[in-house]
């Protein structure tokens, strides 16, 4: 936000052109009649400006040049909103998307990100974006997202990458002084693949921004958008219930013939979060030698165990640890079978091996 941007109020009617600001928080808007009326700057928002083909500044690399910023520096990085000329799908379907742009595409492991709402409909929406914390949640930006636009929702590192992994989206669509089809709220949770923030071919060309960008899908075509996934902890949870509901009260001793003994299967979490509490300064490929050796360790330990069933739950993905432990099985361990597990008892994402002779 900055001089000669029209802005109109949030909770109140009314509107006009910034003139200046009082301190940090506090915008100067000179309405119709010339009068100056002080506003919080959070109950402002931009509806016409005239720089929006001309290239975001990187203001912090300018920075280290200039003197301290000023109002209307700092705020117009932060929190206004970028207008686009005509939504990209057209028609009255309501298509809303998270992005997640990288400060120096260059040096993507290392770099800054922003995260952006991009609303390309004619409706408007208030909107909530939510960040999970455990089972609750935190809200870390809400507002009124303009139709034909895109909203700074937040700014963030690499330190704080693995506490985003689930995000919220809540948007109520809507539309001001004209008739329209009333659309339902909309409420989705999405799972972000920390990993992609990483890899520099998961940030590609688009529509939206002038930057390569990471998109997730919020509503496409008025659907909103639904993951399936499987935590892997639940699903240990629920077998290990079921497991103790299932043991008879009297059970039969067992066979000392392995051969006829029919073992229990010992269950492997390799997501990286269940082995190590802190993965900070870890690369991906440090991480995956890590997996790798707790699978190793554990396939050494029952080498001599015939018959004896080890269901390694790596998760989903893009399938780097799947593969990994493929290649080690056919190449290291060739008297073992292998399958993919129970998809009803482990969901997706799980191998089962067996130990042979």
């Amino acid at each position: 936000m900055k001089k000669g941007d029209k802005v109109r109020f949030l909770s109140e009617k009314g509107g006009g052109v910034v003139a200046g600001f009082q301190g940090k928080d506090i915008v100067l808007v000179e309405d119709e009649d010339g009068f100056e009326i002080p506003m919080s700057v959070r109950e402002c928002v931009v509806i016409d400006t005239d720089d929006y083909n001309i290239a975001r500044v990187n203001t912090r690399t300018e920075s280290k040049n200039r003197p301290a910023p000023g109002p209307s520096f700092v705020k117009e990085d932060k929190v206004k909103i970028l207008p686009r000329r005509g939504n990209i799908s057209g028609g009255s379907a309501l298509n809303v998307k998270l992005a997640y742009v990288p400060h120096d595409i260059k040096a993507v492991t290392t770099t800054l990100f922003d995260a952006y709402l991009v609303n390309d409909s004619s409706y408007s929406l208030y909107y909530t974006y939510l960040v999970a914390e455990n089972k609750s949640w935190t809200v870390r930006a809400h507002g009124l997202l303009e139709p034909d636009t895109k909203m700074f929702l937040e700014e963030f590192g690499k330190d704080t990458l693995n506490s985003m992994e689930r995000v919220a989206v809540q948007l109520m669509p809507f539309k001001e002084e004209v008739s329209f089809l009333m659309k339902p709220t909309i409420c989705v949770e999405l799972r972000i693949d920390t990993v992609k923030f990483y890899k520099l071919h998961t940030f590609r060309e688009n529509d939206f921004f002038e930057e390569p960008s990471l998109l997730y899908d919020v509503v496409k075509d008025d659907v909103p958008v639904h993951q399936v996934f499987v935590d892997a902890v639940q699903i240990q949870e629920a077998l290990l219930g079921k497991k103790k509901n299932s043991t008879p009260s009297n059970p039969a001793p067992k066979s000392v013939s392995k051969a006829s003994n029919n073992p229990s299967v010992i269950e492997v979490d390799l997501h990286i979060h269940e082995l190590l509490d802190n993965t900070s300064g870890m690369t991906n490929g440090e991480m995956l030698e890590y997996q790798l050796g707790v699978f190793r360790r554990t396939m050494e330990e029952n080498r001599k165990r015939i018959g004896q069933k080890i269901v390694f739950i790596h998760g989903k993905g893009e399938g780097v640890l799947r593969r990994a432990i493929e290649t080690e099985l056919k190449t290291k361990y060739k008297n073992c079978t292998f399958q993919d597990a129970s998809f009803r008892e482990y969901g997706f994402g799980a191998t089962m091996v067996t130990i042979r002779n």
